[in-house]
């Protein structure tokens, strides 16, 4: 199960206070309506910030162990968490913006569940109303066509091995945890990059894209780690 043991020391490996503030930031400056559902949320991170600047959400993912993690940052309870897939968002209610963030589009690993997304989302925005999401940009492949590494120990003392490694559309995050009790505990993960031309073709039947941008803020599609999509719900 992906995002199980990870859960535990997802922050202590990724947590990014200024990461977190523009993507935030980058959200505001479209003036999206207050009742938002997250995609994906794992930790919780940009979930809490997001409520402490003003909006109604519901928040979900597929980790449970991850979704724990993020309700221990909302002690008031002012978001609705819950553990389900995002690509079946029967029974969710309409919201006025749908966001998708850090890279969790990128585990739609087949186009027809891209466009079954593309499809889920639209079905619970209202019209006129705005879908943010990022993804990884085709420059990844060739940043991690060479494995990277990195190694370390949590405040715990569990040691871990963290590897990611790009081959054709895919790249793929291994983790390895050495626990206190001499046990080895791993997690594999698997993306996929889509290129962006395909993207703009499965958003067609239901959105306008608004803006795409190279790292939160170069204008179009360019050298860079993430293009960032804005895309408003057609009308009608």
């Amino acid at each position: 199960m992906m995002y199980n043991t990870l859960a535990r020391y997802y922050d202590a490996l990724v947590k990014d206070d200024e990461a977190t503030k523009a993507y935030v930031d980058w959200i505001e400056s479209f003036h999206p309506g207050k009742k938002m559902l997250e995609l994906a949320c794992g930790s919780g991170e940009i979930t809490e910030r997001l409520a402490r600047v003003g909006h109604r959400l519901d928040a979900l993912d597929l980790s449970a162990d991850m979704v724990e993690q993020a309700k221990q940052k909302d002690p008031e309870r002012l978001i609705g968490f819950s553990v389900r897939d995002m690509l079946d968002l029967t029974g969710l209610p309409m919201y006025e913006a749908v966001v998708c963030l850090c890279d969790s589009f990128n585990y739609l690993l087949e186009k027809q569940d891209v466009a079954r997304f593309f499809e889920q989302v639209a079905g619970h925005i209202e019209a006129g109303g705005l879908f943010f999401f990022d993804t990884h940009a085709l420059d990844r492949l060739d940043e991690f066509a060479d494995e990277f590494n990195e190694t370390g120990a949590f405040e715990d003392g569990v040691q871990y091995q963290w590897s990611i490694m790009a081959e054709d559309d895919f790249v793929y995050q291994d983790f390895a945890f050495y626990l206190a009790d001499g046990s080895v505990v791993q997690e594999h993960h698997m993306q996929r990059v889509y290129a962006p031309r395909f993207l703009e073709e499965a958003l067609e039947p239901w959105f306008d894209i608004v803006s795409v941008t190279k790292d939160f803020d170069v204008e179009g599609i360019a050298a860079g780690e993430k293009y960032f999509f804005v895309c408003k719900r057609k009308r009608g």
